[in-house]
C-alpha cells in the first residue's frame, strides 16, 4: 500500500531525477516569469495573475497530470480569446470583465474535466491541423498588431476614448505610430533593444548562453536601461505593474458567475476556452511525446482532466486559463528533464518568487514585455507556417488562410 501511494506521487522519480528536474524547473521558471506577466497583461488581466496560473499549473496540477514532460501555464494562443471575454462581458469595464471572464474559465475547466472523464481527447484528431495552425497564426498577427504600438510607447484609443482592441483598427493605426515611432525615444529604444535580444539571443551557439532564456535577458536589460535613462518616474514610463500587496491579498476568490445574465456571450466564451484550450493542450502533449527521449506515451484524457481541474482552481482565484504550453514544454525536454517534477519545481520557484519579493516588477517597462510578445506572435505567424500548409496540399493552404481571415 505504501509503495503504491509513493508510485502515484512519483516519489521514486523524484529520488532518481531531482537534480535534473530541479535544474530544468529553475530554467523554465526564468522563462515563464516574464512571459506569464506579459500574457496576462496582453489579455487585460491583472499581470500578477499570470504568475498565479503558472504556479497552480506547477504546484497543483503536476500531481494529477498525464503527460510527464509538459509545462502547464498561461498560453499566448489564448490571449485574444481572454481579452475578448473581458471586453465583451465587461462592456468596457476591465475590472468587471475580468471577474466575469473568470466564471467562464471555471465552467470551461469543468467541461474539460468531463471531456477527459468521457475519453473525448482522441477526437482532437478530427480537427484539421491546418485549421489549428491557421488560428494560431491569426492570433500571432493580432498580438503583433497590438504590441507594436506599446513597443513605441503609444496606447491607441478609439474615437470614444476607449483602448483600441480591434485587429484591423490596430493595423490601420500603424500609419500614425510608425512615422512617430521615436516620439517617446527612450521607451522606443528600450523596446527595440529588447526586440533585438528576442531575435538575436537564440542565434548564439554557445551552449552556456543557450541555457539563459532570452526573456530573462530582456527583463534585466530593460530594467538597466530604465535606470540608465532615469525615466522611472517620467510621464512616458509605463511599468508592467505596481505591486504593493502580499500573496494572501492576491489569492482570494475572484470569480463571478453573473455572466450567466449574458447567456449568449457567456456560452460563446465557455465553448472557445474549452475547445481552443483543449486542442492546444492536447496537440502540445502529442508533440512533446515525439520529443521525449524515452518515447513514453502520455495519457491524453488524464492530462485533459488535470488541465481542466487546474483551470477551475485558477479561475476561482483570478488566473488565466492554462494549457500544456508548447514553448516551455519543448524547452523542458531540451533542458534534460526526466519527469513531472520539473513542472512542479517551476511552479515552486514561482511561488517562492511571489512570497519573497516582487518589488522590482514596477521597474519592468511595458515596451520590454511588448517585445517579448512580438517574439511570441512572430513564432505563431511565421511565414514558414504558410509554406508548411502548402507542402501538405493546396486545399490545406486554403483551409489555413481561410481560418486566418475568419479569426
Amino acid at each position: 500500500m505504501k509503495n503504491s501511494f509513493q508510485n502515484r506521487l512519483g516519489l521514486s522519480e523524484l529520488k532518481a531525477h531531482w537534480q535534473k528536474d530541479m535544474l530544468s524547473g529553475f530554467l523554465i521558471f526564468l522563462l515563464a516569469l516574464p512571459l506569464s506577466l506579459g500574457i496576462a497583461k496582453a489579455s487585460d488581466f491583472p499581470p500578477i495573475y499570470g504568475l498565479i496560473t503558472a504556479m497552480i499549473g506547477g504546484v497543483v496540477v503536476s500531481f494529477i497530470m498525464g503527460a510527464p514532460l509538459t509545462i502547464k501555464g498561461p498560453a499566448a494562443g489564448l490571449i485574444v480569446i481572454v481579452a475578448g471575454s473581458v471586453a465583451e462581458l465587461g462592456h468596457g469595464d476591465n475590472e468587471l470583465g475580468w471577474h466575469l471572464a473568470l466564471g467562464a474559465i471555471v465552467v470551461a475547466g469543468a467541461l474539460q474535466v468531463l471531456m477527459g472523464f468521457f475519453k473525448l481527447g482522441k477526437y482532437t484528431d478530427l480537427f484539421p491541423l491546418s485549421a489549428v495552425h491557421g488560428m494560431l497564426a491569426a492570433i500571432g498577427i493580432i498580438i503583433i498588431s497590438k504590441q507594436v504600438h506599446i513597443l513605441a510607447g503609444f496606447s491607441p484609443q478609439t474615437a470614444e476614448g476607449k483602448p483600441m482592441t480591434e485587429p484591423l483598427e490596430l493595423i490601420s493605426e500603424m500609419k500614425h505610430t510608425l512615422p512617430n515611432f521615436f516620439e517617446h525615444w527612450q521607451i522606443a529604444l528600450i523596446g527595440l533593444v529588447s526586440l533585438a535580444i528576442v531575435f538575436i539571443w537564440p542565434m548564439i551557439k554557445n551552449p552556456i548562453v543557450k541555457k539563459v532564456p532570452s526573456a530573462l535577458v530582456v527583463i534585466l536589460a530593460s530594467i538597466g536601461l530604465v535606470k540608465f535613462f532615469g525615466i522611472h518616474n517620467s510621464d512616458d514610463f509605463k511599468p508592467l505593474l505596481s505591486f504593493d500587496k502580499d500573496l494572501f491579498e492576491i489569492i482570494r476568490f475572484n470569480a463571478s458567475f453573473e455572466g450567466f445574465n449574458q447567456l449568449g456571450i457567456f456560452i460563446k466564451f465557455v465553448v472557445m476556452f474549452t475547445l481552443v484550450g483543449s486542442l492546444e493542450s492536447l496537440l502540445t502533449v502529442k508533440a512533446v511525446d515525439l520529443l521525449d527521449p524515452e518515447k513514453r506515451k502520455s495519457k491524453y484524457d488524464k492530462d485533459l482532466m488535470a488541465v481542466g481541474f487546474g483551470n477551475m482552481i485558477a479561475g476561482f482565484f483570478g488566473g488565466l486559463p492554462m494549457i500544456s504550453e508548447v514553448a516551455r514544454s519543448s524547452a523542458n525536454v531540451n533542458n534534460g528533464a526526466k519527469s513531472k517534477w520539473a513542472n512542479f519545481f517551476h511552479g515552486m520557484f514561482i511561488l517562492l518568487f511571489l512570497i519573497v519579493d516582487v518589488s522590482f516588477s514596477d521597474m519592468i517597462p511595458m515596451s520590454a514585455l511588448a517585445a517579448l510578445l512580438i517574439g511570441v506572435g512572430w513564432k505563431l505567424a511565421h511565414p514558414r507556417e504558410f509554406g508548411s500548409a502548402l507542402k501538405i496540399g493546396a486545399d490545406q493552404l486554403l483551409v489555413f488562410c481561410t481560418t486566418v481571415v475568419i479569426t
